[in-house]
């Protein structure tokens, strides 16, 4: 290891015992000493300035060239880790980075292919007159196709994940006053009863309380880790003490359940729209068959059906339906 190498190292090491902690404010002295160490960086790497700004080509733009060589040096003593490379070879590459984007900033129309079309490099912050005649960047004009495409989707899904979360609270919710309300049924009568002469209050038993919110958030980190595509189907999450068919029982379980609160919740009225549901199956499941056929169906549209009012006459054509087809009913 070079000399220079060395005072580099123990440079940045102090650089970086100086500064003060994530989110405090450095003190007057830190600020002295960080001043003082930065400027003893530079002087160590003016050597390595001058060569890289003359290997580039910038020595009619000097004083930008040196500027944007300090700007590389701070930004290498903000990202460099001793434990991945030394800190000569990692600031080589932050500067010749800062010194060819200055290159291409300021030389790009020097270029063969650029002076034979004429080009002329424009700056994306330049202003110009928009479609109202008022100035803007040529930033701003440029049209992003996707744009609403892409916002539409993320808020959709973002509400999609919304919905989904407080769809996964209301279960939990349901399920809790559910299994309060069977603790409470389960209590001894007499203890009840004496409890309610002394005018004191039963409470449940802490051991059934505790071991009701611990299964209760197992099913919440499974309902959220398979809806949320973060748990493979059936797969029980670590430490659960689960095996896939109880995991499956429980999902199973659940967006019956959550099908359900969908149809009579009004928060999840909305959700109910985009699909059967398992109420909705069970109301269709539930209709009373008809026993003439459907009008409306495109194979019973030549048909009318004469209505039968007379016991005896229906009686009479009771033992002839079984024998003829649907279609002899027409008129």
């Amino acid at each position: 290891m070079s000399k220079t190498t060395a005072a580099l190292e123990a440079a940045v090491a102090e650089l970086i015992a100086v500064r003060p902690p994530d989110g405090a404010a450095p003190t007057a002295r830190q600020r002295l000493a960080t001043d003082r160490i930065f400027a003893r960086l530079l002087r160590l790497l003016a050597p390595r300035f001058r060569h890289f700004i003359r290997q580039y080509g910038l020595g009619n733009h000097w004083d930008d060239a040196e500027q944007c060589c300090a700007i590389a040096v701070h930004r290498a003593v903000e990202a460099y880790d001793p434990e991945k490379a030394q800190f000569t070879t990692f600031v080589n590459w932050q500067i010749r980075g800062e010194l060819q984007s200055l290159r291409f900033r300021l030389m790009t129309d020097q270029r063969p292919s650029a002076q034979k079309v004429s080009a002329t490099t424009v700056s994306l912050h330049g202003l110009t007159a928009g479609d109202d005649g008022e100035e803007t960047s040529l930033e701003a004009l440029i049209e992003d196709e996707d744009a609403l495409e892409r916002t539409e989707r993320m808020a959709s899904d973002y509400l999609a994940r919304a919905a989904a979360q407080c769809l996964i609270e209301e279960f939990v919710r349901k399920g809790r006053h559910a299994a309060l309300e069977t603790l409470r049924r389960k209590q001894p009568k007499r203890a009840l009863a004496k409890a309610q002469k002394a005018g004191e209050r039963a409470d449940l038993d802490p051991l059934a309380l505790d071991s009701l919110e611990a299964r209760l958030e197992r099913d919440r980190e499974i309902l959220e880790s398979r809806v949320f595509g973060e748990l493979a189907d059936y797969d029980a999450p670590e430490g659960s003490g689960l095996n896939r068919e109880q995991v499956r029982q429980i999902g199973k379980r659940a967006a019956k359940v959550m099908a359900e609160l969908t149809e009579v919740h009004p928060r999840f009225r909305l959700m109910a729209d985009y699909g059967p549901t398992v109420a909705s199956r069970k109301a269709r499941t539930a209709a009373a068959p008809t026993l003439l056929p459907d009008a409306s169906a495109p194979n019973n549209r030549a048909t009318r059906v004469v209505a039968l009012d007379d016991l005896r006459q229906e009686a009479a054509l009771g033992d002839i339906l079984p024998q003829a087809r649907p279609n002899h009913l027409a008129a």
